[in-house]
C-alpha cells in the first residue's frame, strides 16, 4: 500500500467505534465471515440515493480494508436509486488521505480509477444505479448507506442480505467553510467502521 495511505490507516485504527455502531456493523461482519468460511466470493454493494458520496466512500474503504487485513475474494461495488456523478470533493478527499486517483473520462459522470497500491487492481468508481450491469446480480449483500435509499428501495433484487449501515451526508457542508473538514471526517468515520468490520474476520 502507498505509505501515505498506511499513515492514514494508523490514524483510523485509533478512532473509537461506539458499542451502538458495533451492533449495526455486526451483520456485515457476519455476512463476510460466512462467505469466507464457505469459500465463496464476498460481493458487497453499497447503495445510496445518488451514488455520489457515502456509497463511494464505503465501497473504496471496504475494498481497501479487505486488502489491508488480507481478506481475499472481496469485491466491493456501489450504486444508487439513480445515477448522477461521484462528487469531486470525494476524490479530492481520498487523494489527500493517501489514495492515487486517476480520472479516466471527462464526462458529466466521470469514471475514476482509485488505487491503494502500485500493483493491485484499481477500484473503478462512477455513479450508477444499484442494478447496473457493472454490479453483481445475485448473491451479494446490499448495504444501505443512507435513509432515503433504504426507504426508496424496499426490494433490492438479487441481494442475499440487506444491511442498513447509515452515515450522515457530508453534502450539508457543501459551499461552507467547514466543507473540507466535514468530508475528511466523514471519510475517516466510514473508514474506521470498515476497519472494525474487517478486523473481526477470522481467516
Amino acid at each position: 500500500m502507498y505509505q501515505n495511505l498506511k499513515n492514514s490507516i494508523k490514524k483510523i485504527a485509533e478512532l473509537k467505534v461506539s458499542d451502538e455502531r458495533k451492533e449495526v456493523l455486526k451483520p456485515l461482519a457476519d455476512f463476510i465471515q460466512t462467505k469466507l468460511d464457505n469459500n465463496e466470493n464476498i460481493n458487497l454493494n453499497f447503495i445510496c440515493t445518488h451514488n455520489s458520496r457515502r456509497s463511494h466512500l464505503s465501497q473504496i474503504w471496504a475494498q481497501t480494508m479487505a486488502e489491508y487485513f488480507g481478506i481475499r475474494n472481496v469485491f466491493c461495488y456501489s450504486g444508487g436509486t439513480e445515477a448522477t456523478a461521484m462528487f469531486p470533493k470525494v476524490a479530492e478527499t481520498l487523494q489527500n488521505q493517501g489514495f492515487e486517483i486517476l480520472k479516466l473520462s471527462e464526462t458529466e459522470n466521470p469514471v475514476y480509477a482509485v488505487k491503494f497500491s502500485e500493483n493491485n487492481h484499481p477500484i473503478i468508481c462512477f455513479s450508477k444505479k444499484f442494478d447496473d450491469d457493472f454490479n453483481p446480480k445475485r448473491g451479494f449483500a446490499a448495504i444501505m448507506t443512507c435513509d432515503s435509499a433504504d426507504e426508496n428501495c424496499p426490494i433490492v433484487f438479487g441481494a442475499e442480505k440487506r444491511i442498513p449501515i447509515k452515515f450522515e451526508d457530508p453534502k450539508k457542508s457543501d459551499g461552507t467553510p467547514e466543507m473540507d473538514e466535514t468530508y475528511y471526517n466523514r471519510s475517516f468515520e466510514i473508514a474506521s467502521e470498515m476497519y472494525f468490520v474487517f478486523s473481526k474476520i477470522r481467516k
